[in-house]
């Protein structure tokens, strides 16, 4: 699913509903739903338009002046476990529209997937690195967690009978070299987690990285928390699973990319197994707190693909999660390019009405 919706950045008149829908008008999208225009436009042309108005090369229709401001684009890259590696096809959509964002959010998955897009790498990197590191359970173990857990295998479908240390995951999973510290990055990056002992968030933006992404992922019980700058994290979808918040500021264009799942293909099954009952009801409270989150910053494109048939812990199928989102990277692209199209004559408006 994709919606559109008019941007509102949390005032001091917050949004008397959970989502109001009379000053948060969303337009609601489909995918699998959605109806192709009579003439559309190939999305590959109009790309290349919206780069090239982003460049100014559309000067002469604002008389001389200088071409509108590039819109800022925050993007908030949501937790899910697995499912997280989904947010890859919508960063590889980004960068085949020449677009870069100027400030990326994540929380858990999020914040790994994140670092390595605020490094620089581009989305058809993250894919093949995921595809490198991920690509089956025998891969996995060789990582790092074969030397902790002897049967991979029954610990993802049986339940925790081990504690992982975080940083060793990060470390393990990170290509190399990688950056150290948030100031090395080339995009302003901000890692959500979450403090067990005060019960708060915890955002971090300067400092070092691998700790900070280590207490962003700790799914609680899986990992051992993570003591940290005076904090001791677990995983930050705890508080906030789509940081929207954290990639609002001084944005022009906000995306959320929420990868928490539904539950469509669970209604009728009764046979969960523990470790289904526990990752669930994760997603159902993950679920809430993203609600309240878009109330406050609603998303002006909101991405939720349908996840229901991943697990949350089956990384090993990283080909087939990329895959199964790839049919929604043009729906992506549609509703991004709306955006920056209003965005752009406003701007331009804007400057006539100050040339007159």
């Amino acid at each position: 699913m994709i919606s559109v919706g008019a941007p509102w950045r949390g005032n001091s008149n917050p949004p008397e509903h959970l989502i109001n829908e009379k000053r948060v008008p969303y337009f609601l999208i489909v995918t699998h739903e959605i109806i192709a225009p009579v003439e559309p436009t190939p999305l590959q042309r109009r790309g290349q338009q919206i780069v090239d108005r982003l460049r100014g090369e559309f000067r002469e229709h604002t008389h001389g002046h200088a071409p509108p401001p590039e819109p800022r684009i925050g993007v908030a890259l949501g937790g899910g476990s697995a499912r997280g590696l989904t947010h890859i096809p919508y960063i590889e959509a980004m960068d085949e529209m020449g677009l870069r964002p100027h400030v990326i959010s994540g929380t858990s998955i999020g914040a790994l997937i994140g670092s390595g897009w605020a490094s620089g790498m581009t989305g058809a990197e993250l894919r093949e690195h995921s595809f490198a590191v991920l690509g089956t359970m025998r891969i996995i173990a060789g990582r790092l967690w074969g030397a902790q857990v002897r049967n991979l295998g029954s610990f993802f479908q049986s339940g925790f009978n081990v504690q992982l240390d975080a940083c060793q995951v990060v470390d393990a999973f990170l290509p190399d070299p990688f950056p150290l510290e948030f100031k090395d990055l080339k995009t302003k990056f901000y890692v959500v987690a979450t403090d067990f002992q005060s019960w708060h968030q915890a955002v971090f933006s300067e400092g070092p990285l691998r700790q900070a992404i280590a207490g962003s992922i700790a799914i609680p019980s899986l990992f051992k928390p993570v003591p940290f700058a005076n904090h001791l994290l677990v995983d930050g979808g705890v508080v906030n699973p789509l940081p929207l918040d954290q990639a609002a500021a001084d944005t022009d264009i906000l995306v959320g990319v929420d990868v928490n799942g539904d539950p469509s293909e669970q209604l009728n099954k009764t046979n969960h197994k523990a470790l289904d009952v526990w990752f669930g009801a994760a997603q159902i409270m993950m679920h809430s707190l993203t609600a309240h989150m878009m109330a406050a910053y609603p998303p002006d494109v909101y991405v939720r693909p349908h996840l229901s048939a991943f697990g949350a812990l089956e990384f090993w199928r990283v080909r087939e999660l990329v895959a199964h989102v790839e049919k929604d990277k043009d729906n992506f692209k549609r509703a991004l390019d709306g955006r920056i199209e209003s965005f752009l004559t406003k701007q331009q408006d804007s400057m006539r009405a100050e040339a007159r």
